[in-house]
């Protein structure tokens, strides 16, 4: 399960204003939110669309670019420039140059701060956590001012820095998962493992 958030880049507001829609629907699909890592951490103006199919059929095998197959590079260079960055064009966020063969990321793609909240496995939602947090704090808070055993040993002072520093770890903890899983960050995209 994977939510995704936009987050302001600086305040800046993007040259082509993009509505929330038409971002959660271009990052719907997986090629295309590996479209967008490659254009955020491309460091050139363009990128062509032989060298982007190449790179996101390596990370959808799990593969270096040297190993791909022809057949997987056409799969994916045939969805990109039939589907994919028609799309992406129509939204605003590249312009694809289809003769060219070209992607060229928008201002709206490069001021437009995205980061996925991954959720695998058994691993809960950061909003989860925080409210079960918040459920411990307020029992153990009760717990102090009932005057339960064991609770009573420690002065009430050390229960409240006890809560303040599992809020604080847990925000730092938070923070760098968060920059971790931003789009355009890293070598891989963060589905695929980033660094």
């Amino acid at each position: 399960m994977a939510s995704v958030q936009q987050v302001d880049g600086g305040g800046a507001e993007p040259a082509t204003d993009i509505s929330e829609d038409e971002l959660f629907d271009v990052l719907a699909n997986q090629r295309r939110r590996f479209a967008v890592h490659l254009l955020k951490r491309e460091t050139d103006d363009s990128v062509a669309i032989g060298d982007m199919a190449e790179q996101i059929a390596a990370w959808e095998n799990g593969i270096d670019t040297a190993e791909i197959t022809g057949n997987e590079r056409k799969r994916v260079y045939t969805a990109l420039q039939q589907s994919h960055l028609p799309k992406m064009d129509d939204a605003g966020v590249v312009e694809f140059n289809k003769d060219r063969g070209v992607v060229e990321p928008t201002p709206a793609l490069t001021d437009v701060d995205v980061y996925m909240d991954v959720v695998e496995g058994r691993e809960i939602p950061w909003s989860d956590y925080y409210l079960g947090l918040s459920g411990v704090a307020v029992a153990l808070v009760g717990a102090v001012w009932l005057g339960a055993w064991p609770f009573v040993l420690l002065p009430e002072m050390a229960w409240t820095l006890a809560i303040v520093v599992a809020f604080a770890f847990s925000a730092m903890a938070h923070k760098y998962y968060t920059a971790e899983m931003k789009v355009g960050r890293g070598a891989e995209p963060p589905e695929v493992g980033g660094e």
